[in-house]
């Protein structure tokens, strides 16, 4: 049986459109209703259930768009009929109600009426049925304006994001550093207590900025920290692969919403020493050389210590090997700290790396409350650096310092041992984040604004001598 003249008129009208297959369980109006709720700080399953679906329909929403809420307007307006108006239209065309009726009806004019049975009936069958869930489907696919993702348009930008997301640690010298060896990503976050993928790790704002100054004439090579964040958290932008999250410092598969992220004084520490007597320059990073300091601890009693320079954001690195005799030989009481991490081993390695720089960015050290830094006078008189601590459960103090560790543990995470790595390792990962972009130094680099303050040192030196 062929066609009739009224369904070749209207396949003709509107082009043949597929079958929507399975209805969907909701409509869009009410997927804005559950973004609404995600963003109250509810949860998915919650947010299903409110609006009528099961809580693992809620979940899958929540993770295929990557936590990100989508663009969504919802239909329910003066412009655009609803879900229970195409139900009553419906109901209407049943029991063989007019057109002009149905418009009296809805209150809506006889052309929007007519025109909707025209195009959203199905063409399908012989006749030219009019059923509110295909009109609703067809209205929905005609209402998505796919855009093609900059990413994927543009490859030398692509490139560009993806080296210096997820581009390999390297040697000064440019040989690359392997890290070690992880699991494949398996769509979760982070893995907790275990070894994370090295890379430089740019955040998308830091990646942004850079293009400006790395492109400062080519207006092409430019994209927004919102457009990279939206190509690597939802499925099907064509750009950049799903597991690139990994190498965010914070390693979240998913976007949080922000409503649901909201929902002892030591012998050596005395009154000279306590961070009130630190000269009143050191605050406001006016004047370089005020460094802060600390260990970040793995399993076994390994450390490894760092020191950040609190103008400049210049970071380095201590290694603290352990001692000849570790695991061996039983503890003593009062005795060497065999693990590396003790008084001595710290001293030694501060006044190691920090003997190197001119007087005048030795200016002071501020530490917190640990014991391995009791060896603090005898530091002071072989580097001449003076050395201040916080005071108790006062992390904001070393605000620099502690930032710096929570960018660090991205290479040497929580529950991992941290004697593995040589100095060549700790070399290559102070590399990396002193080479990386940061806003607060108007996008330059840490080592860039670090080699600015010792050239000018350098060069009033040498025209006092001249």
């Amino acid at each position: 049986m062929g066609l009739g003249k009224k369904q070749q008129a209207v396949r003709l009208y509107r082009g043949q459109i597929p079958s929507p297959g399975r209805p969907t369980v909701a409509w869009r109006e009410d997927r804005v209703r559950f973004w609404h709720a995600i963003a109250r700080g509810v949860s998915s399953q919650e947010a299903a259930v409110g609006i009528g679906v099961s809580p693992t329909v809620g979940t899958r929403w929540f993770r295929q768009a990557g936590g990100v809420r989508p663009c969504l307007t919802p239909t329910v307006s003066g412009r655009y009929l609803s879900f229970a108006e195409r139900e009553e239209i419906a109901l209407c065309r049943a029991r063989k109600v007019g057109v002009r009726e149905i418009a009296r009806r809805l209150g809506r004019s006889p052309s929007t009426i007519s025109r909707e049975i025209r195009r959203n009936a199905s063409t399908r069958t012989y006749a030219v049925e009019y059923r509110a869930t295909v009109a609703q489907w067809h209205a929905e696919c005609r209402a998505r304006r796919p855009k093609t993702a900059k990413l994927v348009a543009d490859q030398r930008l692509l490139e560009y994001v993806q080296e210096q997301l997820a581009g390999q640690v390297r040697q000064p010298d440019g040989t690359p550093v392997a890290g070690p060896q992880t699991t494949s990503w398996k769509g979760r976050n982070k893995p907790r207590r275990q070894d994370r993928r090295w890379a430089r790790s740019w955040s998308p704002e830091q990646i942004t900025h850079r293009l400006k100054v790395d492109f400062p004439e080519d207006d092409s090579m430019r994209i927004s920290h919102e457009a990279i964040y939206q190509a690597l958290f939802i499925q099907g932008r064509g750009a950049l692969k799903r597991e690139l999250v990994a190498c965010l410092r914070t390693g979240r598969a998913l976007r949080v919403p922000r409503a649901r992220a909201r929902d002892k004084v030591g012998g050596h520490v005395s009154a000279e020493v306590l961070i009130s007597a630190r000269p009143a320059e050191a605050e406001d990073r006016a004047v370089p050389g005020h460094w802060e300091g600390d260990l970040i601890i793995g399993t076994g009693r390994s450390a490894i210590g760092t020191l950040v320079e609190r103008m400049t954001r210049f970071t380095l690195l201590l290694h603290l090997p352990r001692m000849e005799g570790y695991g061996i030989q039983e503890r003593v009481h009062n005795g060497p700290a065999l693990a590396g991490r003790g008084a001595h081993a710290v001293r030694d390695a501060i006044t190691k790396e920090i003997t190197g720089f001119p007087e005048q960015l030795r200016r002071s050290l501020t530490w917190d409350r640990g014991t391995e830094l009791a060896q603090h006078t005898q530091l002071r008189i072989d580097t001449g650096l003076p050395v201040y601590f916080a005071d108790p459960h006062s992390p904001w103090q070393r605000g620099t310092n502690e930032n710096t560790n929570g960018l660090l543990r991205q290479y040497f995470p929580k529950g991992t041992d941290l004697s593995r790595w040589g100095a060549e390792e700790l070399t290559a990962v102070a590399f990396t984040l002193n080479t990386r972009p940061r806003k607060t130094l108007g996008w330059k680099t840490p080592a860039e604004a670090f080699s600015d303050h010792l050239n000018s040192l350098l060069s009033s030196s040498v025209a006092t001598t001249a």
